[in-house]
């Protein structure tokens, strides 16, 4: 079945900057070329201690690395809900009625202002504790409600990142899988070079080989030679 991306406008949920490279980058640009509205809503970003040779990345390195990926993509719009090193990796400890509320109606990229007709956001079986606190305010953001009142995105989509894989509850295989071009892929090597902080050498989750080995399986598992894959939540069809 294909899919009409040129109609569609579309809003990511990214724990922290990168996350929306690593889990739909070549489906931004696939959408975004066609004429989709694309935003993305960052959920927190701080100063961050890592295994890098720096050590370290700032919060204000790292949003100087949003706004350059931003450019690359003709984001529409992009928001940080929670700066700041109080909730960066904590987001486990607010509660998730503050988060749920946020994406669904505090923020100026809500699910209410925006009015997307895709939500894509991180899988619930990560094992980032950002991660899980992204994915469940999200769930509950999107409870089934009287469309009449609330806005009911037709698709909702989980994204994957090679680090899920690091797992204790099985999970099946994506349930989508989203065609990239060669043009797609290379964007989205593009903008996670664009993440310098965050990228690393093979062997690492976020290396260029990692993302390229990744496209590549999904691609073979519908015959085509590079894809996303995406655990579909909800299909109003």
């Amino acid at each position: 079945m294909m899919f009409d991306w040129s109609k569609q406008r579309l809003l990511v949920i990214a724990p922290h900057p990168d996350d929306e490279v690593l889990g739909c980058g070549g489906l931004l640009h696939k959408a975004r070329a066609a004429g989709a509205e694309v935003y993305v809503q960052f959920l927190t970003v701080g100063d961050t201690a890592d295994v890098s040779e720096r050590g370290f990345s700032t919060a204000n390195e790292r949003v100087g690395e949003i706004k350059a990926v931003a450019d690359h993509y003709r984001w529409d719009d992009w928001h940080i809900a929670f700066p700041g090193d109080d909730y960066h990796l904590r987001l486990d400890a607010v509660p998730r009625f503050e988060i749920a509320n946020t994406v669904e109606r505090n923020s100026p990229l809500s699910i209410a202002s925006v009015e997307p007709t895709v939500v894509i956001a991180p899988h619930q079986l990560s094992y980032n504790q950002d991660h899980q606190a992204a994915a469940e305010a999200v769930h509950t953001a999107l409870r089934p409600s009287d469309i009449r009142r609330r806005h009911h995105p037709g698709l909702v989509l989980a994204y994957e990142e090679a680090a899920d894989q690091w797992r204790q509850e099985p999970s099946g295989p994506p349930n989508m899988l989203v065609e990239l071009g060669q043009a797609d892929f290379d964007a989205k090597i593009a903008a996670m070079r664009l993440y310098g902080s965050q990228c690393h050498d093979h062997p690492h989750t976020r290396s260029e080989l990692t993302l390229q080995s990744l496209a590549v399986l999904r691609g073979m598992q519908c015959g085509v030679a590079s894809a996303e894959g995406y655990y579909a939540m909800r299909w109003l069809a």
